[in-house]
């Protein structure tokens, strides 16, 4: 009898023990998409700073690491879960949940927590978040973003590179050359909050934006247009050459049929 009685009361205990982290881990990330708006607003609204409003027009995809954990004795280490989002043909999509790490070798003792934006400048660079993994600086070409509402995105490095990141600790926001970190889909938090769903359908708009995630959208809207219009400008051709480039006869051939 008494081996029963604690066999159901080990029953129980496992139930009301297993049963809240699934609601904690989605109330995570829920949590992790309202951080990652009031990350952005904070930064949009510093004065004198921000990301360039002609870059985050011509944007197609933002992702956003609030509090990214980084630490160090001899040898660092990176670490941070966030969100991505992209242009579809009706707005921002609904935000993928990410994973970012990293690690640097240095005579580093201390650590801070750091807040990560990064830019995806095209459609091939968007290619990159339905990897499993992707090595920044290694698979895809990554730079220090340009800091400044107003500040001028016609360098070398802006215009070749397909990610400019950006990070703000204690205050101080600045361009940041992320080369070894990864990033990579953070898939058992799409799982929690959107089922089945791919990563490409999320991201491709094609799954009902979360209550959580509409502060977050609100303010890409409202700063990602291009600069004097009320419409998000065209990204732009960085990165490798799309079929297109590849083949500019195409559309001349095309014409010729018409």
């Amino acid at each position: 009898m008494r081996t029963w009685i604690a066999s159901a009361v080990a029953l129980l205990l496992c139930v009301f023990t297993l049963a809240p982290p699934a609601r904690a881990d989605q109330g995570e990330s829920q949590e992790r998409i309202r951080d990652a708006a009031q990350v952005f607003n904070e930064i949009m609204n510093t004065p004198d700073k921000g990301i360039p409003q002609d870059l985050l027009g011509e944007a197609q995809c933002v992702v956003i690491i609030p509090s990214m954990m980084q630490g160090a004795f001899v040898f660092g280490a990176k670490y941070g879960r966030g969100v991505a989002t992209c242009r579809t043909g009706s707005g921002w999509s609904a935000p993928s949940m990410v994973l970012m790490g990293g690690g640097s070798f240095g005579f580093q003792i201390g650590g801070a927590a750091i807040d990560v934006v990064a830019l995806i400048m095209n459609k091939h660079g968007e290619e990159f978040l339905y990897r499993d993994k992707v090595n920044l600086g290694a698979d895809a070409t990554v730079a220090a973003g340009p800091v400044g509402r107003r500040a001028s995105a016609e360098t070398n490095a802006t215009m070749k590179s397909e990610i400019l990141t950006w990070s703000r600790s204690r205050g101080l926001f600045a361009g940041v050359a992320l080369n070894g970190a990864t990033l990579r889909t953070d898939k058992s938090a799409n799982r929690r909050l959107y089922g089945d769903a791919t990563t490409r359908q999320i991201l491709a708009g094609n799954v009902a934006t979360p209550p959580a995630a509409r502060p977050l959208i609100a303010a890409l809207t409202r700063e990602g247009l291009a600069p004097g219009t009320n419409r998000p400008a065209e990204p732009r051709g960085l990165g490798k050459p799309t079929d297109h480039d590849k083949d500019p006869d195409r559309d001349i051939d095309r014409d010729r049929d018409h």
